[in-house]
């Protein structure tokens, strides 16, 4: 097996590593060259796909590599899948996003396709060949993080809306080695039309100071987050951690930090590791307090 990741664009490989260059012709085109030395009779290919010119460049590799080898055998993975978010149709006049990415990438016939915490059910279902990786080992090292020594304090788990409280069962039933018992579940609603969150519900009574980990697969704005965290206040909660394993934050730090004493990310969407915190620090003025683990820890 070699391994392709199209975030890693160089000329140099390793003796697993598929070596190319990627580039975008001044038409906005996206292209790739493959060095066909490099290319193995199995290829794993690794990419975010964060606008269609993304999907642009993982389709034209597939073409190249094919022409390199008919018979070649693919492998994707995709951590954060694209659109799975529009995965209904609310109102007339809109699209079933992610099954338009979905039909793409089935129609790049790979014999499997691996994603990490899909927002809903209806991803997997749309995708052949998958393979669903859980949020089980990246919450395990944030509580970790969190708590280096095992003992018996441990943060309250927070599910936040639906969605989420249909995983968290199977989520603390394989955090149980870690004490993990107790989880508070919480909803919204949210105008149909407008997309706004109009309210929250925690179903809990006092909290008693007790820390808490919210745990969500996607945070965009963290609009949600910080209301949530406004009505666990009120439930008189702890210091309170926010984990997301797909970290969009189109809405920057400031406001989230003043919730939370930390938040935690993988590099699904992006990478932010120390050198981006180093960088927001230089050009914003303050240190964002965000914790990256790497997917290679918990795919």
């Amino acid at each position: 097996m070699k391994y392709l990741n199209l975030q890693e664009n160089s000329k140099l490989s390793g003796p697993n590593q598929v070596g190319y260059e990627s580039f975008t012709f001044k038409g906005g085109e996206p292209h790739i060259k493959i060095d066909p030395s490099t290319v193995s009779k199995e290829v794993s290919i690794t990419t975010r796909i964060n606008s269609f010119n993304d999907i642009g460049l993982l389709m034209v590799t597939v073409d190249a590599l094919r022409r390199i080898d008919s018979k070649i055998e693919l492998v994707l993975s995709i951590p954060y899948f694209p659109g799975a978010r529009q995965d209904r149709v609310m109102v007339n006049g809109e699209p079933l996003t992610v099954k338009v990415y979905a039909d793409i990438i089935n129609s790049l016939n790979f014999s499997s396709v691996q994603i990490f915490d899909p927002h809903s059910d209806v991803t997997p279902v749309l995708l052949n060949n998958v393979h669903v990786v859980d949020n089980h080992k990246f919450i395990l090292k944030v509580l970790q993080d969190i708590y280096p020594q095992r003992n018996s304090k441990t943060p309250i788990l927070i599910s936040p809306d639906a969605g989420s409280n249909k995983k968290i069962n199977k989520l603390t039933e394989y955090l149980s080695v870690y004490n993990v018992v107790d989880v508070v579940k919480c909803d919204k609603t949210r105008n149909v039309k407008t997309g706004q969150i109009t309210g929250f519900e925690v179903y809990s009574g006092d909290l008693k100071g007790r820390d808490a980990l919210i745990v969500d697969d996607i945070c965009d704005g963290g609009g949600t987050f910080i209301g949530l965290a406004k009505k666990l206040k009120e439930k008189n909660v702890g210091k309170l951690y926010l984990a997301v394993s797909h970290g969009i934050f189109s809405q920057g730090f400031k406001t989230l930090n003043q919730e939370f004493e930390m938040i935690y990310t993988t590099n699904s969407v992006k990478d932010y590791n120390q050198s981006y915190i180093e960088s927001h620090n230089h050009h914003l003025g303050f240190v964002p307090k965000i914790k990256e683990i790497p997917l290679k820890l918990v795919v």
